[in-house]
C-alpha cells in the first residue's frame, strides 16, 4: 500500500474519528481514545511521574506490545511527516538506527534502539493523521520484526477510536486520557 492510499483509506480502515463509528459499539473508554475489547488484550495506563498525568495506553496481545499516544493537530496539515523525522533523529542520537519504510498505515519507522542492558530492541513507530488529531503507536515484540505476527497488533491499532473533543489545543498537545469509570467496563 502506498503512502497516499493508506491516508485516504483511514476513514474506512481506521484508526477512526469518534464521528465515524456507531455509538452502540462496545469500547473501553479512556477519554481521548476508545479501545475495542478483545480476548487476550491486556491494557496498562502509563502515568508521567512528575505530573501524575496519564500520557499513554499500552496494549499487549499475543506477545507484542503497542503503546499509543494521541495529540492535537492543526486543521490544515498532519504532524506525522515532521514527527517521524524527529523520532528518527532522536533514535540516532541515542545510538540507535531508524529506517523509513512504507507499512500498512503508510510511512513508518523501523528502528533498533539501545536498551539499558546494552542490548538492542527492534520497534516500529507508526502514525496516523486524523481530523485535528494525530495518533502515534510504538510496536515492539514479535510484531516489530515478524510480519506474520504483526496483523493482530496492527488490527488493535486500526480499531482505535479517537475522541478529539472540541477544546482548543495547540498542535502536539497530548489529548486527555482518563481511567475508565470502572476498570474493564465498556462505554
Amino acid at each position: 500500500m502506498n503512502e497516499k492510499s493508506a491516508a485516504a483509506d483511514r476513514e474506512i480502515t481506521g484508526p477512526f474519528d469518534s464521528s465515524e463509528v456507531s455509538a452502540v459499539q462496545p469500547f473501553i473508554d479512556l477519554g481521548a481514545i476508545k479501545i475495542t475489547p478483545r480476548s487476550g488484550l491486556q491494557l496498562r495506563l502509563d502515568i508521567e511521574e512528575a505530573t501524575k498525568r496519564l500520557v499513554a495506553a499500552t496494549l499487549e496481545i499475543d506477545g507484542s506490545v503497542l503503546q499509543v499516544q494521541v495529540f492535537a493537530a492543526p486543521r490544515s496539515a498532519g504532524l506525522w511527516n515532521e514527527i517521524r523525522a524527529q523520532v528518527a533523529d532522536q533514535v540516532s542520537k541515542q545510538g540507535g538506527s531508524a529506517k523509513h519504510v512504507v507499512g500498512v498505515f503508510g510511512p513508518e519507522l523501523r528502528a533498533s534502539v539501545p536498551t539499558a542492558d546494552g542490548s538492542r530492541r527492534e520497534v516500529r513507530f507508526v502514525g496516523v493523521d486524523g481530523p485535528r488529531w494525530f495518533l502515534r503507536g510504538v510496536i515492539s515484540g514479535p510484531a516489530a520484526t515478524e510480519p506474520g505476527r504483526a496483523a493482530i497488533i496492527e488490527d488493535v491499532f486500526r480499531s482505535i477510536v479517537v475522541n478529539r473533543g472540541s477544546e482548543p489545543l495547540a498542535p502536539r498537545d497530548l489529548l486527555t486520557l482518563r481511567v475508565p469509570a470502572q476498570p474493564g467496563t465498556l462505554a
